[in-house]
This record gives C-alpha cells, sequence and structure tokens, in this order.
C-alpha cells in the first residue's frame, strides 16, 4: 500500500487553523454518487458547533458515505460541503473518525495506552516512538474517557465497550472540533450500548464539540441526541425526533408505508408486522456485496445501494466481517489504528 497513504495527514501545531465561522457541517445542495449509483441527491442542511447527531437510515443509504465525504474521501458529485465554513478537504485534523471497529481487535495484546498512542502520529507496524507532547495528549484523552484503569491492559483482555472507550480515546487526539462515528454500537449488548452513549455525550457537552453518531437503531441514541438525521432513498431528513420519526417523513425515505409506534419511551419504526430497523439489521449481510441495498420494507431495490461500497474501505463491514483492519486511510483527520 502507498506509504503517504499509511501516514495521517495532519498539519504541524505551528499551521493548525482554527475552523472559520460558520456551521460545524454544512451540505449544500450536495449529491453523492458511487460508479454511478446516487447515494444522496440535491441535500441541504446544517449542523450547528455543539449538537449531537443521530445519523439513522436503512441500510445502504449512505451513512458511512456521508461521513467519507465529510472526510473528503469520497468526492462530491453536485454541491459542496464545508466544514466550519470552510470546504470539505483531506486531512482535516478538526475531524476526528471512528470507522465501523473490527473483531481483529480483540485478539490484540497491545497495551491501551499504545494502542492510542498508535494513533497520534499514523503509525500502524509495531509501536509509536511519541515525543512528550504527544504522550501528555494521551494522558489527557485517557482521562478524559475514563481509561486510565484500560492503559496498562491488552486489547485482547478488554470487554467490547472497554475497546471502544479506547476508540473514543484516540478520536480525541489532537482536540478535534467534529466527530464522525461510525456505528460504533456494532456487536454491542444494550447495557454496553448504554455506556458508550453515555460516555459519549458526557465528553461531547464538556468539550462542546459536535457528534455525527451512526446507528442501526434510534433507541440507544433516543435521550443523548439533540437532533436526527434520516437518510434513506436518496434523501436526508434533518429535525428533532418528534420533527423526523413521523409516518410521512419515513414513508418517504423508506419508498414504502411507514408506521411510528411509541410504547413506554421506546419508538420502532414499523411496516405492517416488521419493525424495519430490526429488520434491516440483521439482514444487513445479505446486501453487503448485491446490486443495491434492498428496502427493507419489501419494496424494491434503491438505486442508492452498497453493491459497490466494497470499493471504500469496509462501509458494509459488521462483527464477523473478513478481517481488513489494515485498509483504512489515515489522511483523513484522526483515525483509529488497528
Amino acid at each position: 500500500m502507498n506509504d503517504e497513504r499509511e501516514r495521517r495527514a495532519q498539519p504541524s501545531a505551528a499551521v493548525r487553523r482554527p475552523p472559520a465561522s460558520g456551521p460545524a457541517l454544512e451540505l449544500e445542495h450536495v449529491s453523492l454518487v458511487l460508479a454511478g449509483r446516487t447515494i444522496l441527491k440535491d441535500a441541504s442542511l446544517a449542523i450547528e458547533e455543539g449538537e449531537f447527531i443521530g445519523v439513522l437510515g436503512p441500510n445502504g443509504a449512505g451513512k458511512t458515505t456521508l461521513m467519507r465525504a465529510v472526510l473528503g474521501l469520497v468526492p462530491v458529485a453536485r454541491g459542496a460541503i464545508r466544514i466550519g465554513g470552510r470546504n470539505v478537504e483531506r486531512g482535516n485534523p478538526f475531524i476526528g473518525y471512528m470507522p465501523q471497529t473490527r473483531s481483529a481487535l480483540a485478539s490484540r495484546r497491545v497495551l491501551g495506552r499504545d494502542f492510542v498512542a498508535m494513533a497520534a502520529d499514523g503509525h500502524r507496524w509495531g509501536l509509536p516512538l511519541a515525543d512528550a507532547a504527544t504522550r501528555a495528549d494521551v494522558e489527557r484523552v485517557l482521562d478524559l474517557v475514563g481509561g486510565q484503569a484500560l492503559a496498562a491492559r491488552p486489547l485482547s483482555e478488554l470487554s467490547g465497550g472497554e475497546r471502544q472507550r479506547l476508540l473514543l480515546a484516540q478520536c480525541l487526539l489532537g482536540k478535534p472540533r467534529l466527530l464522525l462515528l461510525d456505528e460504533p454500537l456494532i456487536s454491542l449488548d444494550p447495557h454496553r450500548q448504554r455506556i458508550v452513549v453515555e460516555l459519549v455525550r458526557r465528553v461531547q457537552r464538556e468539550l462542546g464539540i459536535t457528534v455525527l453518531f451512526s446507528a442501526h437503531e434510534l433507541n440507544p441514541l433516543l435521550h443523548a441526541i439533540d437532533r436526527v438525521l434520516y437518510l434513506g432513498n436518496g434523501a436526508a431528513a434533518l429535525g428533532t425526533v418528534d420533527e423526523v420519526i413521523t409516518r410521512p417523513v419515513l414513508s418517504r425515505l423508506y419508498g414504502a408505508p411507514i408506521d411510528v409506534v411509541r410504547v413506554d419511551g421506546r419508538i420502532f419504526v414499523m411496516s405492517g408486522d416488521v419493525e424495519v430497523e430490526k429488520h434491516d439489521h440483521g439482514h444487513e449481510h445479505e446486501h453487503e456485496h448485491g446490486e443495491g441495498a434492498a428496502n427493507p420494507v419489501g419494496g424494491p431495490a434503491h438505486d442508492h445501494g452498497r453493491s459497490h461500497e466494497h470499493e471504500h474501505d469496509h462501509e458494509h463491514e459488521h462483527e464477523h466481517e473478513h478481517e481488513h483492519e489494515h485498509e483504512h486511510d489515515h489522511g483523513q483527520g484522526h483515525t483509529h489504528d488497528v
């Protein structure tokens, strides 16, 4: 692999510029197309500084593609994406990115502190030789996520939730202002999901940063998010839960009739007697390499599916995917290094 892609493209502290004024993230008439397939069409929205946004939508709706476009890794077919008023660029040090996590982390013997430090300079093979400033930043983020007790333990001895704590620490190196967290709840049980969501929310509030947190289901995020960004059918809807999670909006995004059922403080997105978010999650692998993401509620296949996402570094992967951890890009802001 090209050595340049193995290196995180981050300016030195002397040339780091604060973001310009403007929304934390702005899309202006953005269209995203992969191999001729429309992922997003003419989407305009603005996410303000300090917001916690839940990113949801059916399998293949483009949650990961959108994050990668914000990182400058997927070109915009039309329109503009701006971060803090500036056009998107690859290697933006003000963005922290957590790709979908990988099962191979569970077998690694590297110590937690060294694992966090690996993200500081894009180091990959062997352990990093950190300078004093990097070591101090590693300790800062470990303190921030409550990870000091994990720092001297190998990853192989940690639970999934504990590893997620260290992955979040990696994302926070360098003090980014925008976090893109791609499916951090995958493979966690409900208890650990709640712990991770509460951790991210606490850190987000403490630092006043903006978070985009993608998930398959709304309920784990329900009491943490400020607004929800729901993707589907090439469209995007951004608003409060009460504004977006409605029959008319979701029926448009799913391309089929949808009901929204509220029970005991939980929200269920239904098509007939099928809970579509759980149904979609359970059938994720059926569409990973197909001709497009099938409509999870039984309608026609959409033209914004995942058939070409294998070309873009694991957009489709889940807990028992092939272990391709080495293929992640490192010119994309802070990322975890596995």
